[in-house]
């Protein structure tokens, strides 16, 4: 942990409070270790509930469709065959 948040303190000006800010100290501790791992904890399901939403705001609107053209092929709904087949 501390080789790669030293490489924040090579930012300008900020670098060093943000090192800082982020160890929560001025140095590793017990209290940053805890924090790190609560964040590789959680971040997975943040990750995974963004992909839900982004799967739900794709099924309301739809794909982009930036040239314009109509295709007259038939369609399948998303739910429940695309549901299923990304769940799996």
């Amino acid at each position: 942990a501390t080789v790669i948040t030293n490489l924040l303190s090579a930012i300008p000006y900020i670098g060093t409070t943000l090192v800082e800010w982020i160890w929560g100290g001025f140095s590793v501790d017990k209290a940053t270790l805890t924090r790190f791992f609560a964040f590789h904890f959680i971040l997975p399901f943040i990750i995974a509930a963004l992909a839900v939403v982004h799967l739900l705001f794709l099924h309301e609107t739809g794909s982009n469709n930036p040239i314009g053209l109509n295709s007259d092929a038939d369609k399948i709904p998303f739910h429940p065959y695309y549901t299923i087949k990304d769940a799996l």
